[in-house]
Order: C-alpha cells, then structure tokens, then sequence
C-alpha cells in the first residue's frame, strides 16, 4: 500500500470518527506531531491512530487500513482495535448499516418483525451491541435487544420464537481476550450461508458513510421487556427435554463445572434445576465461574485446548466430583470429562461427545415412540462417522454438511421441510444441537442432557466411558486424530495446496479448473479410495460427472480422501481410514481431521498413527514449509 494511499485511507477513517482538524502527512520522521486531532467519537480509537501516525510505524498502519475486516458466513471477527482491519465502534456501525439495508431490500416486512440484538461479557460488547440496536432504531425497525449478558443460543432461540427478521449476537466465542465479533442469524434463526454473505458485504461497502449521530445510539421508546419471559421460555424449551427428572433427583453422581469466565452459569445452573437435578449434585469451580473478560486463568478460553480444564479437574478432585462439564465462554460449545476407577480423568473429545449424545439422542427418540424411518441426525464432513455407521445399522437417515453449524442449522430446517425429526447434529469442535427449537449449537442443553445420561448409566452401575465401549462394540470402533499445523504465511498456504492438488506450486486454486487436477493417488503406503476436492470442485466418488454434492468453495482449501485397508504392497489390516485437510477460517492454520475404523482396535490405533505422520511429512511438507506443529 503506497503512502498517498496509506495517508487517505487513515485521514478517511479519521473524518468518519468525526476528526475536527486534518492529519498531518505521514511520515517517517520521528519528529512527526504529536497533537494530532480535537476531538474524536472513540478517544480509545483515536489514541491508538495519533500514536500510530506520530511514531511513523506505517507497518503498522498498513495493517490496519490496507483492508476492510470481512463480513463472511460468520459474520465479522477480529481484534478489536482501530482500523477498517478490525472491530470498533466504526466498523460496527458500518455493518449495521449495510446488514440493515439488505435484509429491507430482501426480507418481508423486516422493520416490522424486526432484530433480535444479544451480546456477551467481552470488551466492548455491550457498547457494541447498543451501537447496534441504534442504527436499526434510527431506521424505524422493532428493536429486541435482550437485556444483561446472554449465552449465544439465546439469539437465535428467540429470533425464531419472535419470528424476528433476524439476529445479532456479538461475541468472539472462544477467541483471545483481545477479539470480538458480529455473528447474524437470518430469519431461520439458522447463521447466515450464500448468497446472504456476500449481499450484506455489497451492502456494508455502500454504507461506508456514518451520520454523526449514530454514534450515541437512542434508548429505547418502545417499553419492550421481554428478556425475562425469553429466558423463561427458552428453559422450559430445555426443561422438555428431560425423559428423567425423577431420576436426576436422586442422582449419585456429583458434577464439577466451569464457565471457563464467560455468560455460562446461570443458564447452566437453570438448566441443571430444570432436569431436576439437586443443587447439591453441581459444584462451581470458583476461579472461573463469573464473567471476567480477561480470561485470566487460561492461555486460550477453549475447553479444547491444552490444560484448559486443569483447576476443573483439580476443583472436582477436592469436591469429590466424577464428572467434570465445561462450557466455552458464550456456552455454545460444551465438553466433558469422567473420573475412572484409577482415578485418572479422561477428557471426552468432540467425537466421543457427539457418539454419546447422539446415541442417548436415539434412545429419547424411540422412548417417544416415533417412528425409526422419521428419525435424522446430522454431522459435518470433518466430523467422526459414527453416527452414519449408527445410522446404517439402526435406520434412520443420516445427513453430511459441509464444516460449521450454518450448514447444519440449515440442513435440520430442510430435514423438517421433509417431514424427517432432525433431533440431533454435531461437528467435531464441540458443538451439538438437541432437537430444533435452537439450530444452532447450544452448550447449555448438550450439559444437561448429557449430565441425565450419566446419571441414568450410574443407576445401571455403568460409566460413561464404558458406555462408550459398548457403542462401539456396536457400531464399530472408531477413533479420530484431529489437530494443525501454524501456517504464518498464506502464501506458503496456497501453495502447499497447489502443489498437493496439482503437482505445480503456482497454479492459483481460485481460478484453476477440475481438468487440471492432479491429485495424490497413495498416503503413507495406502492407496486412496477416494478423494474429494471442495475448493475447485471434483469427487472422485460421484461419477459419472465427478461433481461434488457439497458445496464448492474457491476463498478456502479443502481435500477429503480416504484410504483402504490394504497397503500397496498387497498387505490388508482391517482398517479403514477418512480424513479432510483444510485451511481455517479464522486464524493462520492447517488442519487436519482423521478417523480410523475396525475391529482390532490396536490395528486402527497404529494405522491412524502412521497416517498422521505421514499427512505431514508427505502431504504438507511441514519442516520443508515451516509450519509449526500444535
């Protein structure tokens, strides 16, 4: 980015923050000014860009101004800073705006129905979602904004109870402590999939401008006070569920949890009394139980993620606690862990999660009394194939998606539109939903529902972990290796894929077509089976046009494959194995999902093993590329 335009684009920026005095040129002249400006909006903002422009670090501000923080299927995300790059009062405004003049554009009666605005305990949030709630507001729209701090499930719940236009929740989930977001649902209550993306995008740049006054958002004139009866109502959505509560009222078990510093504990400890649970049976780990949006305990607020769930493990070995329950800070994700007879926690993963709810899912459907043939689950591509093998054997009708719950949200409203009972869908990152009154992943009811499952194997002198033994005696063993690779350089990215998809390093795979493709035929000794590229857009297994049935993406690399259970060689072992690789969309990573499945489980434990490594030193090169291992 050159320096004149370096120097618009920062003085631009600093005029729609209501700057009072011009900038002076850039430059890289220590002696640059230091009194930059009268008077801004924001003074946090403003004395980030006045240091900025007086130490010359156009580094820096090139970072920051070069680009426009993108408006994707997850909304917006990033750090929150000044800058067109990041989140800030500015950028909030501006897809406020723009988000407003889509749906007027493309929604019945959207000012009439209106938005569901809901935000969480990070910086900026509240301020964030006021700024929000204001531009519709000013533009004549019905305005819910929930009052307090709410868990994620909450906004996409009550936009389909309210039948709104749709919904916002600002939140960064499980981010660092330094970032925020702006996730939409549309009127499904489902987030958002294309071509709504890419409309609100269009409609974001032509809103550019700001009216001075939206900076201080009007209050509320309309008397609405409908938070309370929501959360009422979404807890009794939850209270539904429960086919055990006289069970739970004499559980033996005891339940450690944590809201790993986030919204989570009043909605958890509601969730756990409406299954009727005893309050006794559920101990807080007292470090991480309120909102602190500093997240000082742990590196990263991912109950996924190394060491997360240490002082829950030790908190529930001082209270005598078998099973530990964690929510991630807006409690859409929930995961769990069981203390065995050695003493020694296992930490469930997603998958082994995902079996166990979808399994108990199953019992609660046939307990109903419905019939098997009406019955759907969901999962995504990267996710294990348990259910699908559960699925085949029982008779019920499985749907794949592609990799995060808009997909999966949307794939359970078509399984309704087609008379099916989508009563559960999971991905591999902790995120289930039970039922369709939330189309989202919802950590809270995942919690409760998981801690009567236990409860109920207790009173059968069953564990989880044995449970989960049984499941795969049943369906199968199968085990999963999920992890990445640190790519701090898209450039090596894109070309780590180009060489992997068609044997040349500078073939560009946002405009290449199928024809060019070169794909791997072998992955460490095994021939493939199959392979599946969802980037340009060919699958091996769809023939005679070779045409994938997922949708294609050409903005993200993705490559599904699977390999027999005979080596080159001739030699078979039993085992099968299915894996994808692809780039994240959020942060500077390659990542890898495997699964092995087959009767001997040692067989399937060293064959995932050797896939692994394989992956990376044959596939994506690792210490060739400099990536960094996880």
């Amino acid at each position: 980015m050159d320096s004149a335009k370096l120097q618009r684009a920062v003085d631009d920026w600093l005029r729609l923050d209501q700057v009072r005095t011009p900038l002076p040129a850039l430059s890289t002249s220590p002696a640059a000014p230091a009194n930059l400006a009268s008077r801004l909006q924001n003074e946090t903002t403003r004395a980030e860009v006045e240091r900025l422009v007086a130490s010359a670090d156009t580094a820096e501000l090139t970072k920051r101004f070069s680009t426009r923080i993108a408006f994707g299927t997850a909304g917006l995300r990033g750090p929150m800073q000044a800058g067109t790059s990041s989140m800030n009062d500015l950028t909030i405004l501006q897809a406020s705006t723009g988000l407003a003049k889509y749906a007027e554009r493309t929604t019945d009666a959207a000012k009439e129905r209106g938005i569901v605005v809901g935000h969480d305990h990070r910086h900026n949030s509240t301020r964030f979602a006021h700024l929000t709630a204001g531009v519709f507001r000013r533009r004549g729209w019905t305005v819910y904004e929930l009052e307090g701090l709410v868990h994620t499930p909450m906004v996409p719940f009550s936009t389909s109870h309210l039948k709104a236009a749709f919904g916002v929740m600002i939140t960064a989930s499980h981010n660092p402590a330094k970032d925020n977001g702006y996730k939409v649902y549309w009127e499904n209550a489902v987030q958002i999939i294309p071509p709504h993306d890419h409309g609100i995008a269009t409609a974001i740049e032509e809103s550019i401008e700001v009216d001075a006054d939206a900076w201080n958002p009007p209050a509320p004139t309309d008397g609405w006070t409908g938070t309370g009866e929501l959360v009422k109502l979404y807890l009794d959505m939850v209270a539904s569920m429960s086919l055990h509560k006289e069970t739970n009222s004499t559980t033996p078990l005891k339940f450690a949890y944590t809201a790993m510093h986030g919204v989570g504990l009043p909605f958890a400890r509601s969730a756990f009394s409406a299954f009727n649970f005893p309050a006794s049976s559920l101990v807080v780990v007292p470090e991480q139980a309120h909102p602190d949006p500093d997240f000082p305990t742990v590196r990263f607020p991912n109950p996924e993620e190394h060491g997360a769930l240490d002082l829950a493990l030790a908190h529930a070995d001082r209270e005598g606690a078998t099973v530990v329950l964690a929510n991630d800070p807006d409690a859409d994700r929930f995961c769990a862990a069981e203390k065995g007879d050695e003493g020694r926690w296992t930490v469930f993963t997603g998958d082994q999660l995902g079996t166990l709810l979808g399994a108990w899912a199953l019992e609660r459907y046939r307990a109903s009394g419905g019939p098997i043939e009406k019955l759907a689950m969901c999962a995504s591509t990267v996710s294990s194939k348990m259910l699908e093998s559960m699925a085949k054997k029982e008779g019920f009708q499985f749907r794949e998606t592609l990799t995060g719950f808009k997909w999966l949200g949307n794939e359970m409203q078509k399984l309704e539109g087609e008379g099916l009972s989508p009563v559960f869908a999971y991905e591999e990152a902790i995120g289930y939903a039970n039922g369709s009154k939330v189309r989202d992943k919802d950590g809270v009811t995942a919690l409760a529902l998981f801690c009567e499952l236990a409860t109920v194997l207790a009173r059968s002198n069953t564990t989880l972990s044995a449970h989960l033994d049984a499941l795969y005696d049943r369906y199968g063993f199968h085990a999963t290796s999920n992890s990445y690779f640190i790519s701090r350089d898209s450039t090596v990215t894109d070309r780590i894929f180009s060489l992997l998809r068609f044997g040349n390093p500078d073939t560009d795979s946002s405009t290449a077509s199928p024809s060019q493709l070169a794909l791997p035929t072998s992955l460490g000794g095994y021939p493939l089976t199959a392979i599946r590229d969802l980037t340009v857009g060919f699958d091996s297994g769809n023939a005679p046009s070779f045409e994938p049935t997922l949708p294609v993406d050409r903005s993200a690399h993705m490559i599904g494959f699977a390999l027999g259970s005979t080596d080159t060689g001739g030699e078979g072992d039993g085992v099968e194995v299915v894996g994808t690789v692809r780039t994240s969309g959020t942060e500077p990573k390659i990542k890898f999902y495997l699964e092995a499945r087959g009767a001997d489980r040692a067989a399937v434990r060293r064959k995932l093993e050797r896939v692994r490594a394989a992956l990376g030193d044959e596939w994506l090169r690792w210490e060739e590329n400099g990536l960094e291992r996880a």
